[in-house]
């Protein structure tokens, strides 16, 4: 497929739409599988058929297809709400004790913020290491981990579009004893996600930015599901209870990261979501989008952020100070551009993808 036939499958009413990376817009094919998994579900299901056991074959084809997209066994994928939800879930699932430690960067997201700093009202620690350029500080990192308990980054900067190398990060963080959760949310529909090789504890994301997909459909990857007792649990992560003994034994697999009686529209959409990607290729993904993004740069000046030679779909440029930023940012939407500020005083991105076109790019050159 060409990626031409997914911008001509995505009617935005004419909007320049470049902030995928926030949430991307689902194509109509996408779209289309959520509204007819609802009534299956709402009509067949409840009328000829066990609705929970029809939900449980669809949740089934759902971690298959992204155990494909990641190249791991679907053993290890639990279905989430979204990448927040994943990371709140690994940290309900450790067994903190005061003067644990945390290591995050400092380009973190708020969700790979929050959980750890609720954790030191409970005496952790969180130490936060410097990425300057979107890059691993790797003395300061190498310092920081010694002796933690949990190293959370991201895969792809939200910040610069940069690609960290978790591969290095993961290997020090074990060497040290630690356990590893990737934010990796940027990387699904723009970047591989050989999730064996990062060898990660866990990995964490969502299908509505790159994907296409739609809001509520989240996945995370467990390394050795056995090796933990989640406490943010539901029915769906028992293969038995025992209610008057108190007894709980969970799935063996990564099922016990999960809650239950999740909307199955969702997650058809993103099982719709990666058949397509799967039809363009991420190849063909990769190359449109780089050209895409080198006549964006074309168009820049000196403020570009991110890296000259594009390392992701995510274009960040520095305007000075936080009002000009603003400002930028207002006068694309008046002209049917979307874009965004991100949190460092005059930062504003771009997030382009391979189903933008050339038009929607020059556009906001125009406005530049």
């Amino acid at each position: 497929m060409d990626p031409a036939d997914v911008v001509a499958d995505i009617d935005l009413d004419g909007t320049a739409y470049l902030n995928w990376g926030a949430s991307g817009p689902a194509p109509e094919r996408v779209l289309a599988a959520a509204r007819e998994e609802q009534r299956r579900h709402e009509r067949h299901a409840h009328s000829v058929a066990d609705p929970y056991g029809y939900a449980g074959e669809q949740f089934t084809a759902t971690r298959e297809a992204v155990s494909d997209l990641l190249d791991t066994s679907a053993e290890r994928i639990a279905l989430t709400d979204s990448t927040s939800d994943g990371i709140s879930r690994v940290a309900n699932a450790i067994d903190w004790a005061e003067g644990d430690t945390v290591v995050r960067t400092d380009l973190e997201h708020p969700a790979g913020e929050l959980p750890w700093d609720r954790l030191r009202e409970a005496g952790i620690e969180v130490r936060e290491v410097p990425c300057p350029g979107g890059h691993f500080d790797r003395d300061a990192y190498r310092e920081a981990v010694d002796g933690a308990t949990l190293v959370c980054f991201n895969s792809i900067s939200w910040f610069h579009g940069t690609h960290l190398d978790v591969e290095w990060a993961t290997r020090v963080a074990h060497d040290a004893g630690a356990a590893v959760l990737v934010d990796a949310v940027q990387s699904p529909g723009q970047a591989a996600m050989p999730v064996e090789d990062w060898d990660a504890d866990f990995v964490a994301a969502a299908g509505h930015k790159w994907l296409a997909g739609v809001w509520g459909a989240g996945f995370l990857y467990v390394r050795d599901p056995e090796r933990w007792r989640p406490r943010h649990l539901g029915y769906y992560a028992a293969e038995q209870y025992d209610a008057e003994a108190g007894r709980l034994t969970y799935h063996a697999d990564a099922r016990r990261f999960e809650i239950g009686t999740n909307s199955l529209a969702p997650y058809a959409a993103l099982r719709e979501a990666i058949d397509l990607h799967h039809e363009v290729g991420l190849d063909a993904i990769r190359e449109r989008q780089r050209g895409l993004v080198e006549r964006l740069h074309d168009g820049l000046d000196d403020g570009l952020v991110s890296p000259r030679d594009p390392e992701s779909g995510l274009v960040t440029f520095d305007r000075g100070d936080e009002a000009a930023a603003r400002d930028l940012v207002e006068r694309a939407k008046g002209a049917d551009v979307v874009v965004r500020s991100v949190p460092r005083d005059g930062w504003v991105r771009a997030s382009v993808h391979a189903f933008n076109t050339e038009a929607e790019v020059d556009r906001l050159v125009e406005l530049l």
